[in-house]
């Protein structure tokens, strides 16, 4: 039986009934973070997965260009600083963001409704 490890989304075959994590590094950072309360409450999957990948290769990608133009003119540091960002549209501008957030405000309008009937029942 296969599984999704909830720390790195990878998919490995748990050696013990309930298996959580792929590796014991997994575990140990998962549970770090949930004790820091940096960990996000339910393991993000599939398009939210993609979507946590995107933006932590662009914050690399941002310290790494940094780290580069550091000394250089400043015409040249933000001409390479801008094409960074020009590739970073494509991140903006991707349907998958619209299918978080549309998921998101679904969640949201449930929750609102959720809230009425409460308010409504008292």
């Amino acid at each position: 039986m296969r599984a999704q490890c909830q720390k790195c989304g990878k998919d490995y075959e748990p050696k013990r009934r309930g298996g959580k994590f792929c590796s014991v590094s997994c575990r140990v950072v998962q549970h770090q973070l949930v004790k820091k309360g940096q960990a996000w409450s339910n393991p993000p999957n599939g398009d939210e997965r993609y979507l946590a990948d995107k933006l932590v290769a662009v914050g690399r990608s941002a310290t790494e260009a940094l780290a580069q133009v550091e000394g250089m003119p400043a015409a040249e540091a933000f001409s390479r600083l801008r094409a960074l960002v020009q590739g970073w549209a494509g991140v903006a501008n991707n349907s998958i963001i619209e299918k978080v957030q549309y998921n998101e405000q679904q969640e949201m309008n449930a929750q609102a409704t959720r809230m009425k009937r409460i308010k409504v029942s008292k």
